[in-house]
């Protein structure tokens, strides 16, 4: 039997190593901890006269960093890691434990896709760990790397989970691949352009890590978990921190990041590096909608979820990738009790034709729905301008943010003065120019009296949508104060209902 294994392994490196890839137990090894990887249901589907033991996929359990996960592993040296019968039952078997022992499902997709040979019952499989996966979703957390081809209607058991990992030249996810697209439409198209890693990365924001390999990819899958519970059951993670006096230090040089002119830009994820802990900052869907920021990070220890406006990239506007991005990751947060700390400097929502026609109104409004619906701790910091709708649904205190805080020069109002004294001062404006007056000094004068009397976090302190003002160097100490006041917050009682309805 051992040497059965052997040879097994063997043939797998001989398939694998040559396309530059790992095996499927390689994968597993070279992910979790040293000899804690233990395998169930080693032996389904194997077929001894065949001189193969077990089927497509490997499942176990095993432990990262001492915490316990479930492992499905696809292993394409096995008649190509595609999913029949036994397969799926295999898989459905380990999501099931997952699910009665709470602890999170790690998947490594390899394969080619639904085994031709069983017709509909690999379908059927199919269907029924996409229910499997639902049912899972909001419970533990669910991780796919796609660390090779995932093509057809399997695509979508990844897409159903919470945090999609690919791997730059190796991994590919389309419903329909370049053969079929070529006989269909006549296009010729490559599986890089089709469903590549760089695409579902920086486009689609099906990815959220473009890992360079397999090692980087695991890398950030083991990191990923770190600021993740094992369950909607337990609390946020929290870590043995000691006061850090260089984490102090460099919290205090944030106002240097932060140009006063609030058309300047800089570096939102700086300022963010400035303010955690030890500077670490694991930042989801980077290349996708980079306008908006969102990733992980942690304050004196405690695990947080950060959303911010990036001002380097569109001015950190809203349109609607930025706002479905943002709000799959606050909803992902209040699901697993994470805390969210947002960082706001927005200008608005992008304005254009083209962002109306894809749909911002209803693709706007789910930002809304994860905001308002979230009962996990909510802190905002409004550091230079929020404005119009922008700025309530970025974690406003209108839409139940526990602690809402500005820096000093913050600029808050409906809309920016330029914009406003072409409303508000319209008919003298027309007047002055039906005169022959100057109309550019007139307007600047205007503009400077709304900047002085509206644009300004003094209404937002008056009407209580602001708990105060604080300097820069406070940023960092309000947070944590903050965090710590509302570690005890408890979720309400939800009114009954089957669910919500939001504009999905």
């Amino acid at each position: 039997m051992e040497s059965l294994h052997r040879k097994a392994e063997e043939r797998a490196q001989a398939t694998q190593h040559k396309k530059g890839k790992k095996t499927a137990r390689e994968r597993i090894h070279a992910l979790v901890d040293e000899g804690s990887f233990q395998e169930i249901q080693r032996f389904a589907g194997g077929n001894i006269d065949e001189d193969y033991l077990g089927s497509g996929v490997i499942t176990g359990f095993a432990e990262i960093s001492g915490r316990a996960v479930a492992i499905i592993a696809q292993d394409f040296s096995v008649q190509g890691g595609t999913l029949g019968e036994v397969e799926g039952s295999k898989m459905l078997h380990l999501m099931d434990q997952a699910i009665d022992l709470r602890i999170p499902i790690i998947s490594l997709l390899d394969s080619g896709g639904a085994r031709i040979q069983e017709g509909v019952a690999a379908l059927a499989q199919y269907g029924q760990i996409f229910k499997k996966t639902s049912e899972a979703s909001g419970l533990i957390p669910q991780i796919s790397i796609i660390v090779g081809p995932c093509a057809g209607g399997a695509v979508y058991g990844p897409a159903l989970t919470d945090f999609v990992i690919m791997t730059k030249d190796s991994s590919f996810m389309f419903v329909t691949g370049p053969e079929v697209v070529k006989a269909v439409t006549g296009e010729q198209v490559t599986s890089a352009d089709l469903g590549g890693a760089v695409l579902h990365s920086a486009t689609t924001g099906v990815a959220h890590y473009l890992a360079e390999d397999e090692e980087d990819a695991l890398d950030y899958a083991r990191s990923l978990l770190s600021y993740l519970p094992s369950s909607a059951e337990e609390d946020a993670p929290t870590f043995a921190y000691q006061t850090n006096p260089e984490d102090d230090s460099r919290a205090a040089q944030v106002a240097d990041l932060v140009p006063v002119n609030s058309k300047q830009p800089y570096d939102m994820v700086e300022v963010i590096e400035h303010l955690v802990d030890h500077g670490e900052f694991l930042q989801i869907q980077e290349l996708f909608a980079a306008n908006v920021i969102t990733g992980f990070a942690a304050f004196q220890g405690r695990s947080v979820g950060i959303v911010a406006n990036q001002s380097l990239v569109d001015a950190g506007t809203l349109d609607v990738n930025a706002s479905e991005k943002a709000s799959r990751f606050v909803q992902f947060c209040n699901a697993f009790n994470i805390p969210v700390v947002t960082l706001v400097d927005v200008p608005g929502y992008r304005p254009g034709t083209e962002q109306e026609r894809a749909g911002i109104i209803r693709r706007g409004a789910k930002m809304i729905t994860a905001y308002a619906t979230a009962t996990v701790p909510l802190v905002t910091i409004i550091v230079r301008k929020a404005y119009g709708g922008a700025y309530i649904v970025m974690g406003s205190k209108a839409m139940g943010a526990d602690f809402n805080f500005a820096w000093p020069g913050a600029e808050i109002a409906v809309m920016g003065s330029e914009g406003a004294v072409n409303i508000v001062y319209r008919k003298e404006l027309k007047q002055l120019q039906a005169d022959g007056d100057d109309v550019t000094a007139a307007r600047q004068r205007l503009e400077e009296i709304y900047s002085t009397q509206a644009v300004n976090p003094n209404l937002s302190l008056q009407i209580g949508a602001l708990d105060g003002l604080i300097s820069p160097e406070q940023t960092r100490p309000t947070i944590i104060s903050a965090l710590k006041l509302t570690q005890a917050k408890r979720r309400p009682q939800k009114i009954y209902r089957h669910s919500t309805n939001p504009p999905l």
